[in-house]
């Protein structure tokens, strides 16, 4: 069964227009084209379409879901859809807390109270990192990097949130594959994984070649960058200290 362009405009929101220019650019091509040049869209198409809206969501460009939609391939298309949805969760939850604090908060004015720090600020992300990043490398240096990241534009900002993940992603099958670390496909990934550091500070050879080692060393990075799979942070390591000796000082 195919539904048209229309009726696939009017049902997920996305115009006509914007379809017609994610076949162009060959995000989401349509399943067949009519002799009238209309368009239409199967199943497989209305999946991928939600992939992309999904991914939109994460405030990913398009050339971004482009990439990461080329490394998926279907038999991965449930895994992905129950990530999104993971996150779809807590960012619910995490909506509900704030709407709760902000709730409460009108209620303690109305009635001409005072609310505790803790109630005030509950349901606020904080980053767990910050005080250890202060007593390690200092306040100047952590106060440069939000400054900097208020200088963002929104390529930038992008980069910020995706850049890492990207890296990860792309490493996993060179490693899989034998490449060594050398390897320039390898190198290309860790400038990406540099220019995305350097968004909030700029590491010499010796401080990148340290954070390198800090991803081993360090059970919550390795469990993040890798999760689970350690031989993935210790080649992104070495590979960072390749690239660190070959084009820092």
């Amino acid at each position: 069964m195919g539904w048209s362009i229309a009726e696939v405009a009017r049902e997920s929101g996305v115009t006509s227009r914007a379809l017609r220019h994610y076949d162009a650019i060959g995000l989401l091509v349509p399943a067949w084209t009519s002799s009238s040049g209309r368009r239409y869209y199967e199943q497989e198409q209305l999946l991928r379409l939600q992939r992309i809206l999904l991914l939109r969501e994460l405030g990913l460009s398009l050339d971004a879901i482009a990439d990461v939609l080329e490394r998926q391939n279907a038999s991965s298309t449930i895994a992905v859809l129950v990530k999104h949805r993971d996150w779809l969760i807590d960012e619910q939850r995490r909506i509900e807390r704030l709407v709760g604090t902000v709730d409460s908060t009108i209620d303690s004015l109305r009635n001409g109270g005072e609310m505790e720090p803790k109630k005030v600020f509950a349901g606020f992300e904080k980053n767990p990192y910050e005080a250890e990043a202060r007593e390690r490398w200092g306040d100047d240096v952590v106060d440069a990097g939000y400054r900097r990241m208020q200088g963002w534009s929104d390529s930038d900002a992008e980069k910020a949130r995706t850049g890492y993940g990207q890296v990860h992603e792309g490493l996993a099958p060179l490693l899989a594959e034998g490449a060594e670390v050398t390897d320039p496909r390898v190198q290309e990934l860790i400038h990406l994984h540099y220019d995305v550091t350097c968004l909030f500070w700029t590491p010499t050879k010796e401080a990148y070649e340290g954070l390198a080692q800090m991803y081993v060393d360090d059970e919550r990075f390795r469990d993040n960058i890798g999760g689970g799979n350690d031989s993935l942070v210790e080649y992104l390591r070495d590979a960072m200290k390749v690239y660190a000796s070959a084009n820092l000082k």
